[in-house]
């Protein structure tokens, strides 16, 4: 990718960001997320691109800006996006932190193209890397992690999200000695630290968005670690329910439609398919992997009469 267009999308993540930080602290998920997809919209239709959203915040009849299939740009390079405008907005909403705004663009056909649904993910940075297997059990394939990091599994730590679907799996692991850092949200962040060299994480587990997996996958392959993913239809994760089976059943539609099988294990390759790849984050509160956005009162000194 080119060099200015780094930089615009620099601009596009900034932008997002500063707007959901207006809505820090209050309370209103929905209204945050709203106000960063407006300006991350706009500003993307002000870049030189021919762009489409592969991976965003849904389809059209759900989302009305960022959806799945949008074109933005005003014309140029065509290139792929995948957008999470913000990555935690119940952290944004709470005043919590790890809220990220994050795009990654590649050129046209770099990126899986799928609904926006669950996806299973299994991440590590460049030590474990070819060491992972969503066909797997967690279990197995944190031995083979801890054997690849010449660590005992007493010494691992694993992130995931604090979320009830993951509570059982959270004690599998701990009844195993692993070290388990249960967070709010933001995977995205906690996939980049398995490749930071300073950070305690060796492993990210979860199952969240299947746009912050894509997102994920880009920016773990630039950083020379593995990921794997598998797309999850909603009544096999929020229980098994007459109108989860209705959304399951739309989101299978939609994979079928899109070309991409749910259940099945996606490499890292599958979901980021190219080197050629530009990654933006910007943080919008202070976190592991950004310093947020801060506001500072500048003081002057009083006039005398």
């Amino acid at each position: 990718m080119k060099r200015d267009l780094a930089m615009a999308f620099s601009r596009v993540t900034e932008g997002a960001a500063l707007a959901g930080y207006k809505w820090l602290g209050r309370g209103d998920k929905i209204a945050a997320d709203g106000a960063a997809v407006e300006v991350m919209r706009t500003l993307l239709n002000k870049t030189e691109i021919s762009g489409e959203i592969v991976i965003g915040e849904g389809e059209i009849d759900d989302a009305p800006m960022l959806y799945i299939g949008e074109n933005v740009g005003v014309g140029g390079d065509a290139v792929d996006i995948a957008v999470d405008p913000i990555e935690g907005t119940r952290m944004t909403a709470m005043g919590q932190s790890n809220a990220l705004a994050v795009l990654a663009a590649g050129e046209k056909g770099s990126f899986l193209k799928a609904p926006d649904m669950y996806m299973e993910k299994l991440v590590v940075g460049p030590g474990a890397k070819g060491c992972i297997d969503l066909n797997k059990p967690i279990m197995e394939n944190l031995q083979n992690i801890a054997k690849a990091l010449g660590k005992s599994l007493d010494t691992l730590v694993v992130t995931t999200l604090a979320k009830p679907r993951h509570d059982a799996i959270i004690a599998e692991m701990q009844s195993h000695g692993v070290r388990v850092f249960a967070v709010p949200d933001g995977d995205v962040a906690a996939s980049i630290l398995t490749c930071m060299p300073d950070s305690e994480v060796d492993v990210m587990y979860c199952v969240g968005g299947a746009p912050e997996g894509v997102v994920s996958a880009a920016v773990i392959r630039a950083l020379d670690g593995d990921m794997n993913g598998r797309l999850l239809p909603r009544h096999e994760v929020k229980g098994d329910s007459e109108d989860n089976r209705i959304y399951g059943a739309e989101e299978l539609k939609r994979c079928a439609e899109m070309g991409v099988e749910a259940n099945v294990v996606l490499r890292m390759e599958d979901m980021a398919r190219s080197d050629n790849v530009v990654f933006s984050a910007t943080g919008i509160t202070k976190g592991d992997l950004l310093e947020g956005i801060s506001r500072k009162v500048i003081s002057q000194p009083l006039k005398r009469y």
